[in-house]
Parts: C-alpha cells; sequence; structure tokens
C-alpha cells in the first residue's frame, strides 16, 4: 500500500476549502488531507478543521513558503498538490497518481491548457497571455513541448519531493518546480483536465500587472539560472555590436587620414568591446558552474535513491 498525500494551501478559501477537502475524500478515502494555512483572515482554518483534514499553519506569507513547508514536512510515498480554490477536478486525481504509482513518471501535471477550458473559463486579463510567454521560453530553452507549466494541480513521487529545492516565495513555485524537473531529467507527464473558474464570491490572489512583472522577472532568470551561456553571450553581442557600430566610422576615418579626430567614440567603442568580452567570460564560467552543479546533484541523488532502497529492505 502506498502511502498518499493531498496537500492544500490555502490562504482566504472559506468558500470551497469545504468542497476541495470532501472531494478528494470522496475519490481517495485513505489519503491523508493536509491544509497549509497561510495567515488566513477568515474561516479557512476553522473549516478545513471540521471537515477533518490535517491542519497546519505557515506563517511566511506566499505559495512558494507554503509549498517548501509542506515538501519538508509530510512523509508519503505519492504527493498530489492543488490549490484550494476548488478550480481543478478532484475525479481527475486517479490518472494523476497512476503514472507515479506506476513508477513510469516523477511529476505528473494536470493540464488545463490543451483542451481549451483555461481560456474559456479564465476571466483575468493576460494571464493566458503570461503563461503562453513563459511555456514558450521553457520549451525553446530545453526542447520540450510542455502545454502547461503553471497549473496548480500535479502529482510527484517521493524521490522529486525530498530533492526540489524550492526559492521561491510567492506563485512562481509551479514554474520554479517545472524547470527543476527538467534541468535534472526528471520525468514529466500531463494528463488534461477540465479546469472551471473560482465561484463568484470566491476571489483570486492574483494581480493582472505586479504578476506581469513576476512572469518578465521569471524568464529573465529562468535564462541567466538555467542557461548562462546564452544569456551572457546574448548580451555580449549586443554590447559587440554597438561597439562595432561606433567604432566603423573611427576605423573609416583612421583608414582614410591616418588620424583620428573622434576620440570620444573611439574610447566608447574600445570600451563596449572590452565589456562584451567580460560579459562573454562570466557566461562561460557560470556554464562551467551549473554543470558542475548538476554532476553534483545526480551525486547526492543517488546517494537518496541507495538510502531509500535501503530503508525499504529493512522494513521488508
Amino acid at each position: 500500500m502506498k502511502k498518499i498525500a493531498i496537500l492544500i494551501p490555502c490562504y482566504n478559501e472559506e468558500i470551497t476549502v469545504a468542497k476541495v477537502i470532501t472531494d478528494f475524500k470522496k475519490e481517495l478515502p485513505d489519503a491523508l488531507i493536509y491544509v497549509y494555512n497561510n495567515n488566513s483572515t477568515d474561516n479557512t482554518l476553522q473549516i478545513a478543521y471540521e471537515n477533518g483534514a490535517i491542519v497546519k499553519n505557515e506563517y511566511r506569507q506566499g505559495k512558494g513558503n507554503v509549498v517548501r513547508s509542506m515538501f519538508r514536512d509530510i512523509d508519503a510515498d505519492v504527493y498530489v498538490l492543488v490549490d484550494g480554490d476548488n478550480t481543478y477536478p478532484a475525479n481527475m486525481v486517479h490518472q494523476l497518481i497512476k503514472p507515479i504509482l506506476m513508477e513510469t513518471a516523477d511529476m505528473v501535471v494536470g493540464d488545463r491548457i490543451s483542451n481549451g477550458t483555461y481560456k474559456k473559463q479564465n476571466k483575468r486579463l493576460f494571464h493566458d497571455f503570461g503563461n503562453g510567454m513563459v511555456r514558450n521560453t521553457i520549451n525553446r530553452l530545453f526542447k520540450t513541448n510542455l502545454k502547461d507549466v503553471m497549473s496548480g494541480y500535479r502529482a510527484f513521487s517521493r524521490a522529486f519531493v525530498k530533492n526540489v529545492p524550492i526559492l521561491s516565495k510567492g506563485f512562481e513555485v509551479e514554474t520554479e518546480i517545472t524547470l527543476h524537473a527538467l534541468d535534472k531529467r526528471f520525468i514529466i507527464k500531463e494528463i488534461p483536465i477540465e479546469y472551471k473558474d473560482r465561484p463568484n464570491k470566491s476571489k483570486s490572489k492574483l494581480n493582472t500587472f505586479t504578476d506581469g512583472y513576476k512572469v518578465i522577472k521569471t524568464i529573465i532568470k529562468m535564462l541567466k539560472d538555467y542557461k548562462p551561456l546564452k544569456f551572457f553571450l546574448s548580451i555580449a553581442i549586443i554590447f559587440f555590436v554597438l561597439g562595432l557600430i561606433i567604432g566603423i566610422p573611427v576605423i573609416y576615418e583612421y583608414i582614410l587620414t591616418r588620424y583620428i579626430t573622434k576620440v570620444p567614440s573611439a574610447v566608447l567603442s574600445t570600451g563596449l568591446m572590452i565589456f562584451s568580452v567580460i560579459i562573454a567570460q562570466c557566461g562561460v564560467i557560470l556554464d562551467t558552474v551549473v554543470k558542475d552543479d548538476k554532476e553534483k546533484y545526480e551525486i547526492e541523488l543517488n546517494k537518496y535513491t541507495t538510502l531509500e532502497k535501503i530503508k525499504e529492505n529493512i522494513k521488508e
């Protein structure tokens, strides 16, 4: 028997949390349901208690902080992460956990995009556009074809949960988890699901403008952290081209007259060229660091896997 944990991060979800808990209890009666209350100012905490969930408090604000604590504290074989806003179908949980139980995937994502339900149901402006920007950037970087990188409905293996570093504080956590899975070559599967928008009286915690800024910030950060050579070489090329544009008239003048009158342009061009070389060197160095980090991670993952097998043998 595999121990299954349902993880529900909540902030002011008194309208929907009871429905989410009861729906998952119906689908997986033997699973343990955890609600992590993130400084709610409504009755979320009390309602979760009354509906039989294991309730804990996470006082550091932000979904990333909640998920970090969940992954660290909870011990299970299969983890299901789902939002407490009743936007994801509980009856699809069986399809999500099946590849984890069969050990054919490390992370299974509830894909809202493929069947078009997110586009139809989501009433927040530009959110679908922002999701598409992040998705397309990730797919190009890692040469993959993921459909939904920001879904809040996911199933994980124990090995993945206990070996994923979560550094983000807020709603960027899903993107961070996806990037980690791709970078460390964990197996990802996507299962299309029927997404529905929040009930009328339930308020979203997302903001179009602040979260739009976070989307741009996330794209820049993922380029820098996961593909530093491409990131810094791109910047280096821009400065090199600028230096070349400014420097060509200076070189042309020197060829004709054997004299330079455009001294400021010559100095600026030289500075831009030197700067571009330095930036390119930074990219090469950081790319080496990233590769070294991957090697160390693989070694630590092998140690973890070996230790888990020893524990299983002892239990048997």
